[in-house]
């Protein structure tokens, strides 16, 4: 079955002008990124139908020879890089008419209702406008509202091919206990800075290793009892982080599932680690401070330990060197590169002989 992406024209596939009339050569401008997206969505499959309200065209004020220039060399330069619209369906009449052929109605598009080849739980509409939105509802399809000065919404193009073509692996974990609360939100398929704040800074730089060597996006905010000692807020983001690794990973088909030796000048640090659904901590190394910037060293194991209860995780962690700082940060890159191998999708199967993880 094929999946349709259905995309409004004037400030989707190309800026809208402040007269709101794409009528002539100099004012053709596409908008950013809207190229790349859609080659992504064509390489996952969708066909792509243009649907646009165009306010009295063919009229004196809006003739059809003014919109057809423009719009042709709209539609050669996305061929020209192997973007093809299946239809296009264009409503002419004014706002006032209130026809069920525009936008929000679905008057046009009623023929892709009785197309069985159409697969709708796939198929989406974009657009700048709540008109839009209001459309994709009309059809019951997941609509995205473009990010724009005038309309508002909150998508960009990357951000629509990354929820349409990736089928991204993500979480959103709340931890709520009487000593701490804790937001943790992950995306497996999605690259990003991290975004830590867990009132322990050099906690929040080990945590930013996770997310950027990892090579997925991570979000973590975290409010707790300090003024009592770092132990809950510490234990507790353990908790939640590996409790969202494990939603974001689902059945865990197609990952690499085992994963890292890491250097980091006279520290040598390895983590071995397998979604097994057995938790399991194994941790070999000492410290010979009593902390580090703000983060206790007694508690470095622990963290780990409470990540493999919530995760599933079976983790074999050792570490050596003479200076504690980099012992710490090279525990938290090794477990990170080695996540990056085993949530790393190769395929769909199960890597499991047992049928399950």
């Amino acid at each position: 079955m094929t999946p349709i992406l259905f995309v409004d024209r004037d400030g989707t596939l190309i800026e809208e002008p402040a007269d709101f009339q794409i009528d002539s050569y100099a004012k053709l401008r596409f908008v950013p990124g809207v190229i790349p997206a859609m080659l992504r969505l064509r390489d996952a499959g969708y066909q792509f139908v243009i649907v646009s309200n165009q306010d009295g065209l063919g009229t004196p004020a809006y003739p059809q020879a003014s919109f057809d220039g423009p719009h042709q060399l709209m539609l050669q330069v996305f061929e020209s890089q192997g973007i093809v619209f299946r239809d296009q369906l264009i409503d002419t009449s004014f706002a006032e008419q209130n026809l069920p052929t525009r936008k929000p109605g679905i008057g046009l598009a009623l023929p892709y209702l009785q197309d069985r080849s159409i697969d709708w739980a796939r198929s989406a509409m974009v657009g700048d406008r709540p008109t839009d939105i209001a459309f994709a509802d009309n059809l019951r399809i997941r609509g995205f509202q473009l990010k724009t000065p005038q309309f508002g919404g909150e998508w960009d193009w990357d951000g629509i091919a990354h929820e349409l073509a990736d089928a991204p692996r993500r979480a959103h974990v709340q931890r709520d206990t009487k000593e701490t609360r804790i937001s943790v939100d992950i995306d497996l398929d999605r690259v990003a800075d991290p975004r830590i704040a867990t009132g322990l800074p050099f906690f929040d730089h080990m945590l930013e290793q996770i997310g950027k060597h990892g090579g997925f996006a991570l979000a973590i905010e975290a409010q707790g009892d300090l003024h009592i000692d770092e132990h809950h807020t510490i234990e507790d983001t353990g908790l939640a982080l590996g409790q969202a690794l494990r939603e974001a990973l689902g059945d865990k088909r197609g990952i690499g599932r085992y994963g890292f030796t890491l250097p980091m000048d006279e520290t040598l640090a390895s983590a071995a680690l397998d979604f097994s659904g057995r938790p399991y901590l194994v941790f070999e190394g000492e410290f010979r401070r009593e902390r580090v910037g703000d983060m206790p060293t007694e508690l470095v194991p622990h963290f780990f330990r409470s990540l493999c209860d919530a995760s599933g995780l079976n983790l074999h962690l050792s570490v050596r060197g003479d200076n504690d700082h980099h012992k710490v940060e090279a525990c938290f890159k090794s477990l990170a590169r080695a996540l990056r191998q085993a949530v790393r999708r190769e395929g769909n199967a199960l890597p499991s002989t047992k049928g399950a993880l």
